[in-house]
């Protein structure tokens, strides 16, 4: 028992990102925490490189757009506490605070991201189901007879 113990904790990674920037991300129901440090190009959600925490391909490529877009796949490492909603939702609450704390090392990015819409809040989310209705528009199915 106190053997598994111990293996719990040494798995646990220890994350130095004391000079690093912070920044909210957005998205649907999803809110993600995100520190950005110069580094070697790791990103971490919740504590689990994002390869492993996403399965989704697109949601990982979704991840590193921005450092595409700026040209600096590993220059920065990436912490991200991450909660609310699901994957796509959490995904694109990432790539808002990512891009938002890139803008906060270096106000030149903030064109490129900019254009790309990364550093916009996507408003958009599910509508409220309406009262006599199925879902939010859908009706429920008319029978004549």
């Amino acid at each position: 028992m106190q053997n598994t113990q111990t293996n719990i904790k040494a798995e646990k990674i220890k994350l130095d990102f004391k000079d690093s920037k912070y920044a909210t991300g957005r998205r649907k129901t999803s809110i993600a925490k995100v520190w950005v440090k110069k580094g070697s190009g790791k990103i971490y959600v919740n504590g689990k490189l994002y390869n492993e925490y996403f399965s989704n391909d697109n949601h990982k490529m979704q991840i590193t757009r921005p450092f595409e877009l700026i040209k600096q796949p590993t220059q920065y490492d990436v912490r991200c506490s991450v909660k609310g909603g699901g994957p796509t939702g959490q995904a694109g609450a990432m790539v808002h605070g990512i891009s938002k704390a890139l803008v906060m090392f270096d106000e030149n990015l903030k064109t490129t991201l900019k254009s790309e819409k990364l550093t916009t809040r996507d408003s958009r989310a599910v509508e409220r189901k309406k009262p006599g209705r199925r879902k939010a528009r859908r009706s429920f199915q008319f029978s004549k007879r």
